[in-house]
């Protein structure tokens, strides 16, 4: 199906989403980030590899108990453990965040400039809150111009959002109209990262439930180990998986 009739067929089952949804949202257990520092570092010295995570709840790290088992200081390790570079870390996610907040709220409070690697986890929100394409264009495409003019030569990253079908906690009928607005989403993000210089990460692949938390909708430990492991094979070959 082509992102058009994705689009208007999604739009035409918008009221069977927001039922499905609302159901979801009522039995699922509305989880907290943990408490603990946002930045941090491995290794000795000054740091070679300099990592900004920006994103969503994801970034926050909604599905652990402990900030380490986030996804920042994961592939921190991750990176380190694979070539013993000295690497730092900064986190700066925010619940339900969307494209244009961290563009408009989360990108312009940050002031350190010598970050080497930035990494977006964005789009979750902005494809269940049913954005168009345009809009998250509009939003997407606004933050990649902001990082570059902040960030010149930092790297960056974007990884997309998850395929639909393989979140547990969501109903058939829901992920399948969702993965609609995810085909709508990940293309106009691909599309954003050939024309502005950044890197769109392959989707990945779940083969389990083991790496959901309680909640059966974001990671847990063992799922943000995973997607550190996935992102660090792309921060350090420097291109697409």
């Amino acid at each position: 199906m082509n992102n058009f009739t994705a689009g208007i067929v999604s739009w035409l089952l918008l009221p069977v989403a927001a039922w499905y949804g609302l159901g979801v949202r009522k039995r699922t257990p509305r989880l907290l980030p943990p408490h603990g520092p946002q930045t941090g570092k491995l290794g000795d010295g000054a740091a070679q590899i300099r990592v900004l995570f920006m994103g969503d709840s994801s970034v926050a790290g909604v599905g652990v108990d402990d900030i380490s088992q986030t996804l920042a200081p994961q592939v921190a390790r991750s990176i380190h453990a694979r070539n013993s570079e000295t690497v730092s870390w900064r986190a700066a996610g925010a619940n339900s965040a969307m494209a244009k907040d961290l563009r408009d709220y989360i990108l312009p409070n940050i002031d350190q400039r010598d970050f080497t690697h930035i990494i977006l986890c964005i789009g979750t929100n902005d494809m269940k809150n049913f954005l168009t394409a345009n809009r998250f264009k509009k939003g997407f495409g606004g933050l990649l111009y902001a990082i570059h003019a902040r960030w010149p030569q930092a790297k960056v990253i974007w990884s997309p959002v998850l395929n639909m079908p393989d979140v547990p906690a969501l109903p058939p009928i829901l992920t399948w109209i969702l993965k609609l607005r995810t085909q709508i989403i990940n293309s106009m993000g691909n599309r954003m990262c050939r024309e502005r210089q950044a890197i769109a990460a392959t989707p990945m692949s779940v083969h389990s439930d083991s790496g959901f938390a309680i909640d059966r909708f974001h990671a847990n430990a063992k799922g943000y180990q995973f997607w550190a492991e996935h992102l660090t094979r792309i921060i350090m070959d420097g291109k697409e998986l």
